[in-house]
């Protein structure tokens, strides 16, 4: 599941009521003032418009930074993405979506109020190439019992844990759980395949349920929150009873 194009539509949807309402003029001059840099093709000038880090889909590895962003930028903004932004109309295309920024179209591309880019929702064929090829070559580098998975979601680390996240070929996830000081190739201590993925209002946030007998395992994404919020969380219930909450960082491919 492409989690970045399935958190887009729920905001997109929510936020449906904002395509009747007036695009105001400031908005229409920032999507213009972007759309008029995107025809210029100037990967310099593009670059100092990103927000960064500019997270792409897993296991591809965010843009970090200008120079990063103008190594890949011919992988992320390809000539069909670049064509739906120029043939954008700013009252029509883009609309407002309260705090979040301005999107194109269904999501396919956000914008801050100052005209920087904050997400991008789109995968092009090279991206998608790179990153199945990752994916395959991260089947190696994991326990064997677990190289039967559809697409990787997320590593997480807490103090003490150390946890996988994939999505199976049934749709459901698979939560798979290693004390910290091991790693993905030691045989997990923890393997549940029976996770429900819940979005958490429309902001972005979303987790991952898993039980067992009468324990469930709850990974929280925190993509919108206050500050000094992590970006994950990990909560473990014995029935309705709290046993384990511990912070968690969202790991990457270097």
């Amino acid at each position: 599941m492409n989690i970045k194009l399935l958190l887009s539509t729920i905001i997109s949807v929510s936020a449906s009521v904002a395509w009747g309402q007036d695009f105001s003029k400031e908005n229409e001059a920032v999507v213009t003032k972007f759309i008029e840099c995107i025809k210029t093709n100037n990967k310099g000038k593009i670059a100092k418009l990103v927000s960064y880090p500019l997270n792409r889909e897993y296991p591809l590895p965010s843009i970090k930074d200008k120079k990063d962003f103008v190594k890949h930028f011919d992988e992320i903004f390809d000539d069909s993405l670049k064509q739906v932004i120029l043939k954008s109309k700013p009252a029509s295309d883009w609309a407002e979506v309260g705090w979040r920024g301005i999107m194109l179209n269904d999501g396919i591309l956000w914008l801050d109020m100052q005209g920087q880019i904050t997400g991008i929702n789109y995968e092009s064929k090279a991206e998608k190439e790179q990153r199945l090829a990752l994916i395959e070559k991260e089947r190696k580098t994991i326990h064997t019992s677990l190289w039967q998975f559809k697409e990787p979601v997320c590593i997480l680390k807490t103090a003490k844990y150390l946890i996988r996240i994939d999505e199976l070929n049934s749709g459901k996830y698979r939560y798979a759980c290693w004390p910290i000081s091991k790693t993905m190739l030691d045989k997990p201590d923890l393997i549940l395949n029976n996770g429900e993925y819940e979005a958490d209002g429309s902001g972005g946030n979303h987790s991952y349920t898993f039980k067992s007998a009468d324990y469930t395992y709850e990974c929280s994404i925190i993509i919108m929150g206050e500050d000094g919020m992590p970006p994950a969380k990990l909560t473990v219930y014995k029935g309705e009873k709290e046993v384990v909450s511990q912070d968690a960082t969202i790991e990457e491919k270097n």
